[in-house]
């Protein structure tokens, strides 16, 4: 089994809030997170993927395939946007990195398979050098 990595970039603003809860109690329990005007981040996104080489091109996937649906799938929705307001596979959802990344697994789950046999491993979303969250779609 070969695990192929593809970074991607991108920058997002959001806001935890929960509006069943009061103001004092999103801001004790999210702190600067719930910011009424929003913060944002550099995120970076790692998608792996997982497969046997293909006996033609040597390839698990091509990576410039991958790059373009995650790009297309995930990156042009999400870059510069309001994971809040702007984000449709977000409306309704908690704004935070671990259903952010639950979210696009399923979208590139469905994406990757009609093109590949190889199967998602990992994702991997880096919100600041500190913070981070791993899914495996378990």
């Amino acid at each position: 089994m070969v695990y192929i990595n593809r970074i991607e970039h991108f920058n997002a603003a959001h806001r935890l809030h929960n509006p069943a809860w009061s103001e004092e109690r999103n801001q004790e329990v999210f702190g600067p997170c719930a910011n009424a005007n929003w913060h944002g981040h550099n995120f970076e996104l790692i998608v792996t993927v997982k497969g046997e080489p293909d006996p033609d091109t040597g390839f698990v996937i091509d990576l410039k395939v991958l790059g373009d649906i995650i790009r297309r799938e995930v990156i042009d929705k999400v870059d510069h946007k309001n994971l809040n307001l702007d984000v449709d596979f977000m409306q309704g959802k908690m704004a935070s990195c671990e259903i952010l990344v639950m979210e696009i697994w399923k979208i590139l789950e469905r994406a990757l398979a009609p093109v590949t046999e190889a199967h998602l491993h990992q994702i991997r979303l880096i919100e600041t050098p500190k913070n981070s969250v791993d899914y495996f779609g378990e």
